[in-house]
């Protein structure tokens, strides 16, 4: 019966408690949720001789089996060792599910559950809270105290020292998303590798800001075509706390700015000499990407998107409550209607 608050989590998840039989991992930072959950699965398997067993499962594991997890999970392994069963919730291991097997009391596996931002009043967060045997760990964006703890362990695992100067302009540049910020470092580490200290430069040069990339990467993804990539960066970036209408505006300078480029190659210019005009210039690394989006949209089509994107912007202004759904839609009418 143990609720963890974010600011304590690190030091209830360094030994759990070994008569946990359950835990669940929830908040905003899906990220953090993700990382705490594999490494707890992996230090509750390996304090036992031999190591137990982790095995992963989602909704497409137990579709087809519903009496899965529960077999998995009151199953002892024949070879010694408690196992460790590690879901993501969805529409087939739901609060319900879970509920039942928490409430029964009976594991031989630990459970080790994986979920989005929980309210205080929902059924999955107060099940894990209430039960004896069970907690519930909030898992929210990093602040800067937590991303200096972070770059300290990603930079001292790699035997690199970092500037003072350095250090703060790499935490002003990393976002509220602990995969994203984790890589970003790891990044900058590779690219320092061999020097003594990381400097200003080799951060500028190296990290951009991750909340502004992951954006990117979801309006990149929308006007090339790849739909799939564009929700589920765009799922991504609101739980870690983007706000929807923030992506639907980035969507719309971006449109602009193709369509900019589009209206010159249509006068007659080329594409590698429009893109030379264009300001502010284009990142080097976005020029590829950038120059296939100008091949792939035709002005008219531009015309259209843009559009349709003023038109997602002043409906999500007038209705916030469904602002996630109407960037949605954007999204996977960009990807699907280009040319």
């Amino acid at each position: 019966m143990v609720a963890v608050k974010a600011h304590l989590a690190d030091r209830f998840l360094a030994n759990p408690d070994a008569s946990l039989q359950a835990i669940l991992f929830y908040g905003s930072d899906a990220g953090l949720v993700s990382e705490r959950a594999q490494v707890t699965a992996r230090r509750i398997a390996e304090r036992e001789t031999p190591p137990g067993e982790i095995i992963r499962l989602d909704d497409a594991d137990v579709d087809g089996d519903r009496d899965r997890l529960g077999v998995e999970l009151r199953t002892i392994p024949m070879f010694g060792g408690r196992k460790v069963v590690r879901v993501t919730t969805g529409r087939v291991i739901n609060a319900a599910v879970l509920k039942d097997l928490i409430d029964a009391g009976d594991l031989a596996g630990t459970l080790i559950v994986e979920a989005g931002n929980l309210k205080p009043t929902e059924s999955l967060r107060a099940t894990f809270e209430k039960a004896p045997h069970a907690a519930a760990v909030a898992c929210y964006g990093d602040e800067g105290r937590d991303l200096e703890g972070l770059v300290r362990e990603v930079l001292d695992g790699s035997g690199i020292a970092i500037s003072p100067d350095a250090r703060s302009l790499l935490v002003q540049r990393l976002g509220a998303d602990r995969a994203l910020s984790r890589a970003e470092i790891e990044k900058l580490a590779l690219y320092a590798a061999g020097k003594d200290r990381i400097e200003i430069d080799d951060v500028d040069a190296i990290v951009g800001d991750v909340s502004e990339l992951a954006v990117d990467r979801i309006v990149n993804a929308a006007a090339s075509g790849n739909a799939a990539m564009a929700i589920n960066e765009f799922a991504r970036t609101v739980t870690a706390g983007e706000s929807p209408q923030m992506v639907i505006s980035a969507i719309q300078r971006h449109l602009t700015r193709l369509h900019r480029v589009r209206a010159e190659m249509d006068r007659g210019t080329g594409l590698d000499e429009a893109l030379r005009q264009l300001r502010p210039p284009l990142h080097f690394k976005q020029r590829d990407v950038f120059a296939g989006q100008c091949r792939r949209w035709t002005r008219p089509a531009l015309d259209k998107a843009l559009a349709a994107a003023a038109d997602a912007l002043r409906t999500a202004r007038r209705n916030s409550t469904i602002e996630e759904v109407i960037a949605e839609r954007l999204l996977l009418s960009l990807a699907s209607h280009g040319g």
